[in-house]
């Protein structure tokens, strides 16, 4: 079985907020997630992340650390997300998305996301302790 590897970016900032995208093609109601997306061949997981976040969000942004794995499968092929904190260090929210996915960036705050229609339910339950705690701070 083939696998995929991607990057979710992870970025708290000092009002105990996460960056966030609003995405979805099209034809699909649009659903909340951390930016990130899958590696290319010739990039490093952290890459990746950088590329990524600067596709979705318009941010400069500088990997700092692994965060988590999460493993799971979606025939045909094995998936590796990989959750890596980062820290902004420049540009401004401009969506620069080749794909076309991204129709919003927002820094959300704990309430606001314990409502929102997120695209990786499993997701929220960690994003919900990581603002309770106040998260690894990063600037916006």
């Amino acid at each position: 079985m083939e696998l995929w590897q991607g990057t979710s970016a992870i970025c708290v900032n000092d009002q105990r907020q996460l960056l966030m995208v609003k995405q979805g093609t099209p034809e699909e109601v649009k659903t909340w997630a951390l930016p990130g997306g899958g590696k290319n061949d010739d990039e490093t997981i952290e890459e990746c992340c950088v590329r990524e976040v600067w596709e979705e969000t318009g941010y400069v942004a500088r990997a700092i650390k692994e965060l988590h794995v999460k493993h799971t499968q979606i025939d045909p092929f094995r998936v590796q997300v990989h959750y890596i904190l980062i820290e902004i260090v420049g540009g401004k929210i401009n969506i620069l998305d080749p794909d076309d996915l991204i129709e919003r960036v927002e820094w959300i705050d704990e309430s606001t996301l314990r409502d929102l229609s997120l695209s990786y339910e499993e997701d929220r339950k960690g994003l919900m302790a990581l603002l309770k705690s106040g998260g690894n701070e990063c600037a916006e």
